[in-house]
């Protein structure tokens, strides 16, 4: 270990920054952010710099440095771009015992400021002792993301509770054991929530009982459409809280291999064609029973939960049984299919309004469907399809039967945002048959209107199968990704 990490308390306490430009204004904001007094000197000051000094923020002296006024300074910044003025400041300070960070200078600097993940009043640096400073950043990045922003909220409640935790709890496993409760438990979520009396009410319950209880609950998840760079932050923390993971056909392996090394995964998918109603079943039952043993349940679910994938039924049937729950939304497959395929969903001159439909309806229910009809022959709407490639001659029957001219342009983009992505562009009046002559599979979503042919020439992602019909070669073409 080449340097001692240290936790400096600098509210109320002199820090001397030499410099006011840019550089010196990311220090400033750290140090008040730590509660500093902070006293700038420089030649010269930035615009911000000069702000804050008229507001009141800071003590700016506009001059040469002068070494007396690190006198009274706890800590001391040299951010100046003159490398012999920051070692005269580094001297300064060294023969007053002072620590000096001199930025970007780890040879000058007798401390180091580190890369910080903010969950006041948890704090977690990150410092490769001015070797890498880019290295310690993108290590802040991933760190950033696994942590919750409502853990700062939750130390400062169990900061308030500690006396009574403690006699609550005198025993200092069962202490413990609450402790890793509260982060896993209820109390965490209602302050992500913004509940905070609900968290306080249901720590003190669990206080009064000495023994808090094993609160299971069911995350819902959207996995998004593939690619597990657009899993959001918030459902990575998700998989890394879960006890058992029932995740769906469409969510792909590279997402699952970021979960939680020792969660339990069933794969509860639905194969086209099978009997989706039983498995339905199962999947509520399985939710149900393992969230009643106390365990986090991940229903992980390709694209967005609670479009088209029966999120809704799902959170019923965990209404009906007293199980708590939670929704985390992912990026749905129109819009990560659209944005892959270079496809604008809307656009001014061609689509002022968007309509998502599925194929699939409960076998029981009456009616074809109308996912809209034109309106005196306009043809300004986008018209998405989920799970419509094996419906594809009805769907265009229906299409036509509404108005629709043969020659409107279609797309169909099969494993959107995955490596094997392609996109079939083809008219209305062809597209069943493009579909099937190139054997485009499930997972597949079909655009329908105008901005459907912008995506031949704004495509950025996988394969591109234009056909004659829409105007172009039918020979594939691979575009850069």
């Amino acid at each position: 270990m080449n340097h001692f990490p240290l936790f400096a308390d600098l509210k109320g306490r002199t820090a001397v920054v030499v410099g006011a430009g840019l550089v010196a204004e990311r220090k400033i904001v750290l140090l008040r952010a730590a509660g500093a007094r902070v006293v700038v000197s420089a030649r010269a000051a930035h615009p911000q710099v000069l702000a804050r000094a008229q507001a009141g923020e800071i003590d700016l002296r506009l001059g040469d440095f002068d070494p007396a006024l690190l006198d009274e300074a706890w800590l001391v910044v040299a951010a100046t771009s003159d490398r012999e003025q920051n070692r005269r400041v580094a001297a300064a300070a060294g023969m007053r015992r002072l620590f000096c960070n001199v930025v970007d200078d780890p040879e000058l600097s007798s401390v180091q400021v580190p890369a910080i993940v903010d969950r006041a009043p948890i704090t977690i640096a990150i410092s490769s002792g001015g070797a890498a400073p880019v290295i310690a950043r993108r290590l802040r990045e991933r760190i950033e993301s696994l942590f919750d922003p409502a853990l700062g909220a939750l130390a400062a409640l169990a900061q308030r509770k500690r006396p009574a935790i403690r006699q609550a709890l005198p025993q200092l496993r069962a202490r413990r054991a609450f402790y890793d409760w509260l982060l896993d438990g209820p109390v965490l979520g209602a302050l992500r929530r913004g509940r905070a009396a609900e968290a306080e009410s249901l720590l003190g319950r669990a206080l009064s009982t000495r023994t808090p209880p094993p609160e299971g609950k069911v995350l819902l998840v959207g996995a998004g459409p593939g690619d597990p760079g657009l899993l959001t932050l918030r459902g990575l923390r998700a998989l890394n809280e879960a006890d058992v993971i029932l995740a769906d056909r469409l969510v792909s392996p590279a997402i699952l291999a970021m979960a939680r090394r020792d969660a339990q995964v069933i794969d509860v998918g639905k194969a086209p064609g099978g009997p989706h109603e039983s498995t339905q079943a199962r999947i509520h039952a399985l939710m149900v029973s393992h969230a009643r043993q106390g365990r986090c349940v991940v229903r992980l679910k390709g694209g967005d939960p609670m479009v088209f994938g029966r999120g809704g039924e799902e959170l019923q049937h965990l209404k009906r049984h007293g199980i708590a729950y939670e929704v985390v939304p992912g990026i749905t497959a129109a819009l990560a299919c659209g944005a892959y395929a270079g496809i604008p969903l809307t656009h001014r001159d061609h689509a002022q309004s968007l309509t998502l439909s599925t194929a699939h309806r409960r076998a029981d229910a009456s009616g074809p469907g109308r996912p809209g009809a034109m309106r005196d022959g306009a043809d300004d709407r986008t018209r998405v399809y989920y799970m419509g490639v094996e419906r594809l001659p009805e769907l265009r029957a229906r299409l036509l039967a509404e108005g629709h001219a043969p020659g409107l342009p279609c797309a169909l983009v099969e494993n959107g945002s995955r490596p094997e992505q392609r996109t079939l562009h083809a008219t209305l009046g062809s597209v069943a048959e493009e579909a099937r002559r190139h054997a485009i599979r499930s997972p597949a979503l079909i655009i329908v209107g105008e901005t459907a042919a912008l995506g031949m020439d704004l495509a950025w992602f996988g394969e591109t199968l234009h056909t004659a019909a829409a105007g172009q070669p039918a020979e594939p073409q691979q575009t850069a990704a």
